[in-house]
């Protein structure tokens, strides 16, 4: 027996990180696959009629094990990953995927499923209970359980490659990333940036025996040199460098990937009865359907379009104002943008920094839970972890019961990828009369302190990390009764909700009173600067919802159609941006061959899931406005109906059992500016 395989004797059921070694993975992988597909065999070789609980219920708990060390996995293969786990994730990938389809292929299994499907109208269930029949049934059909024995190989033979084609677009994106380094040698091409940003790229070419300045395409790094260096050569290299990820002449190009990742996924959509992968993933959407999703898309692209491009022509004149630039180019939009917000609002990120020490934000988003969910943050140094720099909490109610978990992981590193996510080594559920209650981990990649500050976050990472610790809230006060409906498990265009809602409370003074204190002085933020951060927060946004429709458009663009006929990403992704085109394009660059969200996350057919959970968060706050942005009453209607509901009953009658009616988009339009 396997560490990994065994119930884990730590505290709490943690995982046990400092006793697995790399050699333990497949083996373990080997033994929870054999084991879950004994768990199934049991469910099909029952004598007994299948019921909801023999059946059903059965499947939900099934293969436990097995989740727990894909959860471990995965999360380390995204977070500390090397080459021995890349070799091991390319063996196990296809493992995994041929499991799944032994499942959801099996007829007797599904025969027993569909039994119990077919008298639902018969049956006493919970709304939990029902919602898991019809998602179960599901997915069955929607994976293959209607097709004949050829179509069912077939299918099989495309999750597989798709599998390993997934796995080896976010290896290609992450050894770019890594591949890529700027050292600044001369002094003077530091101009415009900020200490900490020169102090940071000094420990970084040291850390690589450089002399000089070192800078990565890891975003730390990467924002402020483009959002600050004076010198405009160096800021065009290291965009061009950051654009033309994985769509370079070398091994690590994802052109093909990306084509065979589209193709593939068409042709599973059409063995399955769906005219588009687009179709398949949005029958289990609150969107529906592409029709749907491309008119929100273009509705909105509708009201922002003129705003974006009325601020792209002011901070054109700007740019030739200030330095005589004839033509704004990708690598000038952030330095500008920037020194424009700083004229306009004598605001800019270096002035709220010293106000926004990560330690007290952290606090600062632990005690808005507090006030708002009733719930304890306690730091404990005695749950293993998986690197040095992550942090462990107990979560506790006010009378000491456990509510969770928490892990947080804030720096970038070599073998962690880029961006921010929240993730889970272990759901919530109730089992045996057993509360089990859930593991929950945010990732995120945040400036480093160094050798004089600590770290100091700019204002959109406090906001990401707000953001991320909705998406953590929402597994942390879970409360259903099957894993497989709890926590985030829910409609993809509905997960964004918790997270993004979390983010209006960085804006709000009552909110910031409690966290933005001078790392130096103790200082409370001064309110002119609060009032500022709230005007500005609204600056640009014609450009930046634009440029987040784009990319909505894009992913509809691949998943939406037949792909079969596109022969050149480059000029296909130029046909999908035609209507959302406010810089010229970079023939060297591209979007998609680093688009992990859609080709390596879970978000193909997706994207647009950010703009539309916009919509609900913002009619979401709304209603807090109106009534105190700590009020609990509204808190626990919130947390009753949104956060412990996960995915039991649908979202809208969830949201609607919230606030009373259905979301409008007029407090997002509101917020944006963006209403005439």
């Amino acid at each position: 027996m396997s560490i990994l395989t065994e119930k884990f004797k730590t505290k709490h059921d943690t995982a046990p990180f400092s006793q697995i070694k790399n050699e333990d993975y497949i083996p373990a992988f080997d033994a929870a696959i054999q084991k879950t597909k004994a768990e199934v065999d049991a469910i099909v070789d029952n004598p007994e009629e299948a019921t909801f609980d023999n059946t059903i219920a059965a499947m939900s708990y099934s293969g436990q094990t097995l989740d727990r060390l894909s959860s471990i996995f995965f999360n380390l293969h995204s977070a500390e990953t090397n080459d021995e786990l890349e070799k091991i994730a390319q063996d196990v990938a296809p493992k995994l995927s041929a499991l799944g389809n032994d499942i959801t292929l099996n007829f007797d299994l599904f025969k027993r499923v569909k039994a119990v499907y077919d008298q639902k109208d018969q049956l006493t269930l919970t709304a939990e209970q029902t919602t898991l029949l019809e998602k179960s049934y599901k997915d069955f059909v929607r994976n293959g359980a209607l097709l004949n024995d050829e179509q069912k190989e077939q299918l099989r033979a495309i999750d597989a490659e798709l599998s390993l084609l997934k796995l080896k677009f976010g290896e290609n994106v992450l050894a770019e990333t890594n591949a890529y380094q700027l050292l600044v040698t001369e002094e003077k091409d530091l101009a415009g940036l900020p200490e900490g940003a020169i102090e940071a790229a000094h420990a970084l070419a040291k850390a690589n025996e450089k002399e000089g300045w070192l800078f990565t395409l890891d975003f730390p790094s990467y924002l402020p040199f483009v959002t600050y260096a004076d010198n405009r050569e160096l800021r065009r290299e290291i965009t061009l460098a950051a654009g033309r990820k994985a769509f370079q002449d070398n091994e690590y190009n994802n052109v093909e990937n990306v084509l065979k990742i589209v193709k593939l996924r068409f042709e599973r959509a059409k063995l399955l009865g769906y005219a588009t992968h687009a179709d398949f993933v949005l029958a289990e959407r609150m969107a529906q359907n592409p029709t749907k999703v491309t008119e929100f898309l273009n509705d909105l692209l509708g009201k922002a379009k003129p705003a974006a491009q009325r601020e792209f022509t002011e901070l054109s004149a700007f740019a030739k104002k200030l330095d005589g630039i004839e033509q704004l180019e990708k690598w000038d939009g952030a330095y500008y943008a920037e020194k424009l917000k700083q004229e306009r609002f004598n605001l800019d990120d270096e002035k709220l920094k010293p106000y926004f020490k990560l330690e007290n934000v952290l606090h600062g988003a632990f005690e808005v839970a507090h006030r708002l969910f009733g719930i304890n943050f306690k730091e404990v140094k005695d749950i293993e972890t998986y690197h040095e720099e992550v942090q462990t909490f107990e979560v506790t109610k006010d009378n000491g019961d456990l509510v969770a978990i928490f892990y947080a992981d804030f720096f970038p590193r070599k073998g962690k990828r880029n961006g921010a996510w929240m993730t889970s080594f272990k759901p919530q559920y109730v089992q045996d009369g057993k509360q089990e209650r859930p593991h929950v981990s945010i990732v995120c990649n945040f400036t480093r302190p160094t050798a004089t500050k600590p770290s100091l976050l700019t204002f959109q990472e406090v906001t990401t990390l707000f953001h991320e610790f909705g998406h953590a809230l929402h597994g942390m006060l879970a409360d259903t009764i099957y894993p497989t409906l709890s926590g985030t498990s829910v409609y993809w265009d509905f997960v964004e909700l918790p997270s993004q809602v979390m983010e209006n409370w960085c804006y709000e003074k009552e909110a910031l009173e409690l966290f933005a204190k001078h790392y130096e002085t103790g200082e409370v933020i001064p309110m002119e600067l609060v009032e500022k951060i709230r005007e500005s927060a609204s600056f640009l946004e014609g450009m930046a919802t634009m440029r987040q429709l784009s990319f909505g458009l894009l992913d509809m663009g691949w998943h939406g159609q037949n792909p079969s006929a596109i022969a050149d990403l480059k000029t296909f992704e130029d046909e999908q941006f035609a209507s959302t085109k406010l810089y010229p394009d970079v023939k060297e660059n591209a979007m998609s061959t680093a688009f992990s969200h859609i080709f390596n996350g879970g978000y193909s057919s997706g994207y647009y899931s950010y703009k539309w959970a916009e919509v609900l968060d913002a009619d979401a706050f709304d209603y807090f406005k109106q009534n105190g942005i700590f009020n609990t009453e509204i808190a626990h209607k919130f947390q009753d109906n949104i956060l412990s509901k996960g995915g039991t009953e649908h979202p809208m009658l969830l949201y609607k059992r919230f606030r009373g009616q259905e979301p409008s988009v007029e407090p997002l339009l509101k917020r944006a500016g963006l209403l005439k």
